[in-house]
């Protein structure tokens, strides 16, 4: 972006804080009719998929997957509660994002320290270590050893990104408390704290699943065919949409002396227009430009807001699922030319320089 397209974004939504008051308010009745619409509709999938079981293992699998989904729904939750945009009150939140973790074994108060971290220096090239997938300029890339240069493309492969790495993300990442940063004493304590409490749940769960019988070795492994998958389906759907709507071109970011908090939001995240099917089980997070603009909206108002004031669809990215798979493909950022760019394009990059 040049900077005179710069200072009319910035012009245009000088009074956002004034159009989002409205929405980021959090509502009692509203929260509870989320947690009635999707912990409920979870549990009767997990039920289904256990009553089927016993009939075939294909449908179980089938029905688990759909689960998956409803899980990425209930981690919405947990992720507003995280930002204290749930309840309106900040006990209900962590009681609900506390709770809800056991379902989807993302530890709360670490996992919501680490997101807000994220929000508050997404786009920042200064920050890019905490709650981010690893990103390096151009520049960075190419002064790397060709060891390291190796490592980094292994590591930002599709691969790795969206099959390795979400089984590493929930069965690895999120259990072993890898921020070493001072001050962070209480949410390392709270992850160990939760990988407990999740032995705990599921092992009353493996147990019940083995009744009437009280065969354990078959109400665990019922256990684990029917939630692993739950598991994977919803952590693979979480990342491929938090991550492709920080991925796409135009994009905004900048060192920390010339960084804009509202283009970061409105520029370095996108809007995924998505079928009403998919906003419901990804909790509108496609209006991530609006999330990142104003976390404190809740994900039941995203929508509305957006609907009700153009503006702030104005300037924002819009992709598609179908035009976003060409971003899971973009490994680098140019500064040059203020874009994401493939490995392949680096020799044209070369060139031009």
């Amino acid at each position: 972006m040049t900077k005179e397209q710069e200072e009319l974004i910035i012009q245009d939504l000088k009074d956002w804080k004034k159009l989002i008051k409205p929405y980021a308010s959090p509502e009692t009745g509203l929260a509870w009719k989320q947690i009635f619409n999707t912990i409920l509709p979870f549990i009767g999938v997990f039920l289904l998929a256990a009553i089927l079981y016993d009939y075939s293992l294909i449908a179980t699998l089938l029905v688990s997957i759909v689960g998956g989904l409803f899980l990425t729904r209930v981690f919405i939750i947990q992720h507003d509660c995280g930002h204290q945009a749930f309840f309106p009150d900040r006990k209900k939140n962590d009681r609900t994002g506390f709770i809800t973790s056991f379902l989807t074994c993302i530890p709360y108060k670490y996992w919501a320290r680490s997101h807000n971290h994220h929000h508050s220096h997404q786009g920042q090239l200064d920050t890019r270590t905490i709650g981010d997938v690893n990103l390096l300029t151009v520049r960075e890339y190419e002064a790397l050893s060709k060891f390291e240069k190796f490592k980094y493309r292994i590591y930002r492969s599709f691969p790795v990104m969206f099959i390795i790495g979400p089984a590493y993300y929930i069965f690895i990442h999120n259990r072993i408390p890898f921020i070493t940063l001072k001050g962070w004493d209480k949410e390392r304590k709270m992850l160990l704290l939760t990988n407990v409490f999740l032995v705990l749940f599921f092992a009353v769960l493996g147990i019940l699943l083995s009744l009437p019988n009280f065969d354990l070795m078959y109400g665990f492994k019922k256990l684990a065919f029917i939630y692993i998958p739950i598991l994977l389906t919803f952590v693979f759907t979480a990342i491929w949409f938090f991550y492709m709507q920080h991925q796409h071109n135009p994009n905004y970011k900048a060192w920390k002396k010339d960084w804009e908090y509202v283009l970061a939001a409105i520029k370095g995240s996108s809007y995924y227009k998505l079928p009403a099917i998919l906003n419901y089980f990804t909790g509108n997070i496609g209006y991530h430009h609006l999330h990142h603009l104003a976390p404190k909206v809740p994900f039941y108002k995203l929508k509305r807001c957006s609907q009700e004031n153009p503006v702030f669809q104005k300037h924002v990215s819009e992709i598609t699922f179908f035009g976003s798979l060409k971003y899971a493909f973009y490994t680098l950022w140019d500064e040059e030319n203020d874009c994401m760019v493939k490995f392949s394009q680096l020799k044209e990059i070369r060139v031009k320089s």
